[in-house]
């Protein structure tokens, strides 16, 4: 056990990280953040509701309130 190092010994502890370092999780998370938003955009604007069954005339739904 005397070999670990402590906390203060590793060199990303308390922020002394690279620029390096920081730079790469800026870009990670930046790039799930334009994954994400890139889903959603194509999930919303290419959902369809094809599956109603009906028409204006003869709706599948019932729409009067009692």
């Amino acid at each position: 056990m005397e070999n670990e190092p402590t906390l203060e010994q590793i060199e990303d502890y308390n922020d002394n990280e690279s620029p390096q370092k920081r730079k790469t999780v800026k870009l990670v998370v930046l790039f799930c953040i334009v994954v994400a938003v890139t889903y959603g955009y194509f999930k919303f604007t290419y959902s369809s509701t094809d599956e109603y069954v009906g028409t204006k005339e003869n709706p599948g739904i019932n729409i009067i309130k009692n």
